[in-house]
């Protein structure tokens, strides 16, 4: 079988084929871009119809919206005014019935002012009658009528509740045949010694019997005063030694004290004049060598409760750290003469500040001031500043023999003061302890024990040993501890004189 092959047309067979697709592409191309324009006029359009639809929706959204506010502004405006003029609904009912009870209040009162007027009155006339009816019958017969005391008249005896508390132990440390040495004990002093205080306080203290019940005896004031000092016991112990209420014996012990500051302080506790001010400095001489010493100065604290105002100021810094328990103190500052008796004191600063501070505020310093301490020397310890009226030891390192002599002579000096303090908190044991005093009244208690230590000195007046105390106190080097060129100079010339006139002594080699 023969295979041929297939004759192909010509482009000039087929001109009328070929010029037919050019058109038929035109006229494609053109119903597309007529396509494409509907279709985005379609979509415009749709766009723009969906556009406004939402327009739309969201301005109805907002005015139904802000019709809902109006309405609910609305409801709570009416609300609000209703709530109000039911507040002052019940406001006037108040007021009114509060008008009405405090005018029945009136009322009661003034007829039972009325009555008791009227009450009193019949009370007079009728007593005025029965004096009347037992003159004339003394006055006829001579025959006594004895009248029951009656606030009344009606005859009834008056009668006063008070609670019957034993005073065995008073009672017998008051009676003549006491023991000595336990009054001594009890009290911290002789029963001469207490005699004395009581005379001398009596005209002060000693309070009138009336008709409810009888006066509290001198004797017994003093003693509950003297015995809450001296042993520091809570004022429900005073009550329960001495019979007496708590609310009492809180107010014997602040009006003895009161009365001790103002009787016996002026007598026992003074600045000396100038006789006896020569007579200190020679004995301070003789005792040390160091010429014009008018006396011996030294600083303790006082423990004290929590202050409700200015805590701060009272906070004992010092003693918290070495007693590891939180600590408010208040400062007693005294001077005292060779023989341990205080002749100026400085009490009630708080806790916080320094020996030197204390001394600033001091009424002593201000007599310095004033220029009557000249050619007087103040001895104190490494916590004041060396001044022209305070003499201290030397503090800074490496000091030379005639400094460790001066320090030598100058601590003997200075025991003089701290015994004496020693002593007054050993006897006071009211001084070693928080006491239920408040704080504007404890000046006058500690003064008043600085008082009745004097007096106890002054009278030779053995301390029992059982009652040594330990005094510490932390003495902190002021920041300027040298205060007057005049006094470094003055200082210098003590020390040469007291090594190379023999009266140093060899304590220090």
């Amino acid at each position: 079988m023969e295979i041929t092959s297939f004759p192909f047309l010509s482009q000039e067979e087929f001109p009328h084929i070929t010029t037919w697709f050019p058109e038929m592409d035109d006229e494609f191309s053109g119903n597309n871009d007529n396509l494409k324009k509907r279709r985005r006029k379609d979509q415009e359009f749709e766009m723009a119809e969906l556009t406004n639809g939402w327009c739309e929706d969201i301005l109805a959204s907002i005015l139904f919206l802000d019709e809902e506010a109006k309405q609910e502004q609305d409801r709570w405006l009416i609300e609000s005014e209703q709530e109000k003029a039911c507040l002052e609904a019940n406001h006037k009912q108040k007021v009114q019935a509060m008008n009405e009870y405090y005018n029945q209040m009136q009322t009661h009162y003034s007829d039972l002012d009325t009555l008791d007027n009227s009450r009193t009155k019949r009370a007079r006339k009728s007593a005025s009658a029965v004096a009347m009816a037992a003159t004339v019958g003394v006055q006829t017969d001579g025959s006594e009528i004895n009248l029951a005391q009656s606030g009344t008249g009606s005859g009834h005896q008056r009668r006063l509740w008070v609670k019957d508390r034993s005073k065995d132990w008073w009672e017998r440390c008051n009676h003549p045949d006491f023991p000595e040495e336990e009054f001594r004990k009890a009290f911290r002093m002789s029963k001469a010694t207490f005699k004395m205080i009581c005379e001398e306080l009596e005209p002060v203290v000693m309070k009138k019997n009336t008709m409810l019940r009888e006066a509290i005896p001198v004797r017994q004031r003093v003693a509950v005063c003297i015995w809450r000092l001296a042993t520091g016991e809570p004022l429900r112990l005073v009550s329960k030694r001495f019979g007496l209420g708590i609310s009492t014996c809180h107010k014997l012990v602040l009006e003895v004290c009161s009365a001790i500051k103002s009787v016996l302080m002026p007598k026992f506790l003074q600045w000396p004049d100038e006789n006896r001010l020569e007579a200190i400095k020679e004995e301070f001489e003789t005792k040390s060598g160091i010429p014009n010493v008018g006396g011996s100065m030294y600083t303790t604290h006082i423990p004290i409760i929590a202050p409700k105002i200015s805590v701060a100021s009272y906070f004992n810094k010092r003693h918290t750290e070495r007693n590891q328990k939180t600590s408010y103190s208040i400062t007693i500052q005294g001077v005292v003469d060779p023989r341990g008796v205080f002749t100026d004191v400085c009490i009630g600063w708080p806790g916080s500040m320094p020996d030197d501070q204390v001394l600033g505020k001091s009424a002593l310093c201000q007599r310095a001031s004033q220029g009557l301490l000249n050619n007087v020397w103040m001895v104190g310890n490494s916590g004041y500043p060396l001044m022209d009226w305070v003499l201290v030891p030397y503090t800074h390192q490496n000091l030379t023999w005639t400094q460790h002599a001066f320090n030598e002579k100058i601590s003997e000096i200075q025991k003089t003061a701290k015994d004496a303090f020693t002593k007054l908190k050993g006897r006071w044991t009211c001084l070693q302890k928080r006491t239920e005093v408040k704080l504007q009244e404890l000046p006058m208690v500690l003064g008043a024990c600085c008082v009745l230590h004097n007096i106890c000195e002054i009278r030779n007046e053995d301390m029992d040993p059982e009652f040594k105390f330990e005094l510490f106190d932390d003495e902190m080097i002021p920041e300027n501890n040298l205060r007057s060129l005049n006094s470094i100079q003055a200082r210098d010339h003590i020390a040469h004189n007291l090594l190379h006139h023999g009266l140093a002594g060899t304590g220090f080699l």
